[in-house]
């Protein structure tokens, strides 16, 4: 799975754009990939973890969820 954060996102278009933590790159994201329950919506500055797809205008997030290490507290492992 590719880390990344989400730039924008349209709920009224069902679209936006996430950028790669590993590129820096804009990936376009549809709705239908999003992998959460209820109203899939996005909103700019969540992390996400997703997979690249070739969709019919070139790449595309996929299978996009929250990143749960990101929303994690830390701990005394993990605080700096």
């Amino acid at each position: 799975m590719i880390k990344g954060t989400v730039e924008r996102y349209n709920e009224l278009n069902g679209f936006g754009f996430i950028k790669s933590a590993e590129t820096g790159e804009s990936i376009f994201v549809h709705y239908s990939g999003i992998e959460m329950g209820g109203f899939k919506k996005l909103t700019p500055g969540q992390k996400v973890e997703f997979v690249i797809v070739e969709g019919q205008k070139g790449p595309q997030a996929a299978r996009v969820r929250l990143d749960r290490e990101a929303d994690a507290p830390a701990t005394e492992d993990t605080a700096e």
